[in-house]
């Protein structure tokens, strides 16, 4: 069956006084290798219908990527067989209704057609590079096109194709010795293998011998991977309008308010270019820009129909698709940039660690934003304006708007970067970061 013709039988169906019908099909190929060799070449092909009915204030929702007639109309008799056995929710109001969508083109042929020959290929470069200096390439090359479609009983119609091509590589050597890349993007054509081994590489073959420091508070300097992960648990923590409602987020009380430097300026945007763009959330609303902190103030928080209902207002275009407890929250975040480089806050660093990215970060407190993790790939120390020593690495237990309000330099450069989203951020200096234990050695 069609899938238009499939998205219109269901709504016919349905005898919900609400429907929504959220169709996705799509193709991924992933070669992986390491050790210097590709190990595992996978490609899949699957096609997903979820719907979510909609009985009074009752939800319910099902799924199945069994896509003919039968199928489709018993998940949806199990879509209202759980919704009527659900508890009504007093402040749902509505699902979304019809809207109108920027036109944006998020679908590279080239990337759906990129074959495992094509990404072997890109691989031997890596590889290639690696050999040459004797260190050891693992890593991930995938790409991925899909389709979307979401429609609801109100008349709501979305539709998109989108590609993702994406690299991350590890490159080691002994001693534990070790160096991060990656890189992502809808254009396949953008990769560029040579440099990205190249960028590891560097940070793998000065990490030999590393020294061991003592924890305590220092300036700090972070890559993009890492700041990226900060502004990650930011959105996790309390960009979402549910953790405010429900008074879990950090941002309770204080919109208006001062909580991170006047040099800082953080938004979510699926429609600026530089990002990975996107005209519309899961629930089919459209995108907004939200300012989510500017100039250090706290702004706003992103929306979902759900909790746009509750205050009565719009949903930015934030949702995810159901069922979701978790609630809206920015994927495609931007924190601006600055007029430094990554060079000049080292050559202003009398005493610091330059951090390449951090691993296993969990959250302390969240209230706070009170997280902990691991240095990783690239750690080093910093001593008179020049990177001396690699050191081994190191475990951090800092507040993310701590952090952010004792920025003292922030690149004019950004990348964009892997998070709960993607996230095109830059490095920035800190002045006081607090490492609060070190390990044994630089391999964890």
């Amino acid at each position: 069956m069609m899938k238009k013709e499939l998205i219109k039988s269901i709504l016919e169906y349905s005898r919900a006084d609400q429907t929504e019908v959220f169709y996705s099909e799509g193709d991924t190929a992933l070669t992986r290798f390491a050790n210097n060799y590709i190990h595992q070449n996978v490609a899949e092909r699957d096609a997903n219908v979820s719907v979510r009915v909609v009985i009074g204030k009752k939800i319910g929702t099902a799924s199945t990527n069994k896509l003919d007639e039968t199928s489709v109309k018993l998940v949806v008799d199990k879509a209202i067989e759980i919704a009527q056995t659900q508890p009504e929710n007093p402040q749902f109001v509505s699902l979304p209704e019809a809207a109108s969508y920027v036109d944006i083109d998020t679908f590279v042929p080239r990337t759906a057609e990129f074959s495992p020959i094509q990404r072997a290929e890109a691989v031997k470069i890596i590889v290639d590079e690696a050999q040459k200096k004797g260190v050891v390439a693992s890593g991930a090359y995938s790409t991925s096109a899909n389709e979307l479609v979401i429609a609801n009983s109100l008349g709501l119609f979305a539709e998109k194709k989108q590609t993702i091509a994406s690299v991350n590589l590890v490159v080691t050597g002994d001693n534990g010795a070790s160096g991060y890349s990656s890189f992502i993007t809808r254009d396949v054509a953008d990769i560029d293998p040579k440099s990205l081994v190249v960028e590891a590489m560097e940070k793998c073959l000065k990490s030999f011998e590393p020294i061991s420091i003592e924890p305590g508070d220092y300036t700090v300097i972070l890559e993009p991977y890492a700041v990226g992960n900060l502004l990650s648990f930011l959105a996790y923590l309390g960009f979402g309008a549910l953790s405010v409602q429900e008074g879990r987020s950090f941002m309770c009380d204080k919109i208006g308010k001062q909580i991170a430097g006047e040099n800082i300026t953080i938004w979510d945007d699926a429609l600026n270019p530089a990002g990975l763009t996107s005209p519309f959330d899961y629930e089919g609303v459209p995108k907004e820009k939200v300012m989510l902190i500017e100039n250090g103030i706290a702004k706003g928080v992103v929306y979902d129909s759900y909790t746009a209902g509750i205050e009565g207002i719009k949903s930015t275009g934030h949702g995810l698709p159901a069922p979701n407890s978790f609630g809206p929250i920015p994927l495609n975040m931007f924190m601006k940039e600055g007029d430094s480089s990554i060079e000049e806050m080292i050559a202003s660093t009398q005493r610091g660690v330059y951090v390449t990215r951090f691993h296993y970060t969990n959250v302390v407190e969240p209230m706070t934003t009170t997280i902990t993790g691991l240095t990783r790939d690239g750690t080093f120390l910093i001593e008179n304006g020049k990177i001396t020593k690699a050191v081994k690495n190191l475990r951090f237990t800092n507040s993310v708007l701590d952090a952010l309000s004792k920025v003292s330099l922030i690149s004019k450069e950004t990348k964009l970067v892997e998070g709960f989203g993607d996230d095109r951020v830059p490095a920035i200096k800190v002045e006081r970061f607090t490492f609060s234990g070190t390990t044994d050695d630089k391999s964890i």
